[in-house]
């Protein structure tokens, strides 16, 4: 099992090339289930995530060509519906194949997913709302069965909160079904935005497409041609970037970047101090002579981010003064809080707060990651910690981020994969 070595940097500096958004791939990956045509797709990014998700499409008869900058899928040899446990155990996103698979072939079997352990996140809504497309849903020995004896149906569906993979896996379900469906409280992430602004160029009209409110008119089950498309930036893995070189007092230069996806990041990375140079595609942050507490709430898109709140909070032990984060998306995602504590922070928990005293003097040792976003948090940690931080269970790290230890590397971390 490979882990990662680091040790204190005085500071980074160079560019760093944004990677293609793994939150962003996954749909468009189960997207191609839609078409009737080989499919290539530009920008993936090397990461465990896709890589599990191209391997399900293949185990259900799909050809998948992953090359360095072109990945191609042709879901026209499809033959099988079942997405097993094997598989889907190790990432929750796997159940985006419920939707498109129902609405092409009428049936199919998904094991009820796994992924990151950072609290509930129940598949109740995608259900639901598929029951209210005129699907019978049954579950049994952990395997979600959905057959659509007529087909899935338009209809009005209001989803109780606002779920980012539920948009994404109604909005796949209802291109293929017959008549209009219309989705209220949907997700605004840019993530489902590429996805609804995709279909919406290849065949599947769809209204309101940004807003909390799509309309989908269905094509009754007939597939559809996807022209070659590029996958956006990753704004959690320039998030993250951010924060590495505002905690190091760095100035360091993100490229292929979207920043208007960044707003809420950005706007609290000001807040604590920094300055930025920002052109449509890079963003330069420039050291700031010091860190400022700050208070944050996660929310849904366009609020701040839940997946930086773990590299915030990191950041928040070298600010000075007191900072409140609060976790209003998932219960269970300050787990990285007693590895950071190992080092040296003092964090004190009340339920979904954590209160961060600054300035804290962190020193290297052996912490654990807990789940994806954690994992880069105790990197940003360890850059300004005393001696030598070794950073275990990194698997973690590498389902969601593009060659981090080398990305780091070339910007002058002293950052090393080593074996156990």
């Amino acid at each position: 099992m490979d882990y990662l070595q680091i040790k204190r940097v005085n500071s980074l500096h160079g560019n760093i090339k944004i990677s293609g958004a793994k939150n962003a791939s996954l749909p468009l990956i189960a997207m191609t289930i839609l078409a009737n045509n080989s499919v290539s797709i530009k920008n993936l990014p090397h990461v465990a995530d896709i890589n599990t998700l191209l391997k399900l499409l293949s185990n259900l008869g799909a050809k998948c060509n992953r090359g360095e900058d072109i990945t191609t899928i042709d879901t026209s040899s499809l033959s099988e519906t079942k997405a097993t446990y094997d598989i889907v155990r190790t990432m929750r996103a796997s159940i985006l194949v419920l939707g498109p698979i129902l609405a092409r072939f009428g049936h199919c079997e998904v094991s009820l997913p796994g992924g990151c352990a950072i609290g509930q996140r129940p598949v109740d809504l995608h259900l639901k709302a598929l029951e209210q497309m005129g699907a019978i849903i049954n579950i049994e020995a952990g395997y979600i069965h959905a057959i659509a004896p007529n087909g899935l149906k338009g209809c009005n569906i209001i989803f109780d909160k606002i779920t980012v993979t539920g948009t994404a896996n109604i909005v796949m379900a209802a291109a293929l079904a017959e008549g209009v469906t219309t989705i209220t409280n949907a997700a605004r992430e840019p993530e489902v935005v590429q996805l609804c602004e995709i279909l919406n160029a290849n065949g599947v009209k769809i209204d309101g497409i940004g807003t909390a409110i799509l309309t989908i008119h269905g094509t009754d089950k007939k597939l559809i041609h996807i022209d070659e498309f590029s996958v956006i930036p990753d704004r959690i893995e320039a998030g993250t970037y951010l924060c590495a070189a505002a905690i190091t007092r760095s100035e360091l230069t993100l490229t292929d970047v979207n920043p208007g996806h960044l707003g809420a990041v950005l706007s609290k990375l000001q807040e604590m101090g920094s300055k930025f140079t920002i052109t449509e595609n890079t963003i330069t942050i420039h050291p700031s002579d010091v860190i400022k507490h700050v208070k944050i709430v996660t929310q849904e898109y366009p609020a701040f981010p839940t997946d930086m709140q773990a590299q915030f909070l990191a950041l928040a032990t070298q600010a000075d003064g007191t900072s409140i984060i609060e976790e209003r998306l998932f219960e269970n995602r300050f787990m990285h809080v007693s590895e950071l504590q190992r080092m040296g922070a003092d964090i004190s928990l009340n339920g979904n707060v954590a209160t961060v005293n600054g300035k804290s003097k962190l020193s290297g040792t052996d912490v654990m990651a807990t789940d994806l976003r954690a994992s880069s948090a105790l990197v940003i940690a360890a850059l300004v910690a005393d001696g030598i931080t070794n950073v275990h269970r990194i698997y973690h790290l590498d389902r969601g981020y593009d060659s981090l230890e080398k990305k780091l590397q070339n910007v002058g971390a002293d950052i090393k994969r080593l074996k156990e």
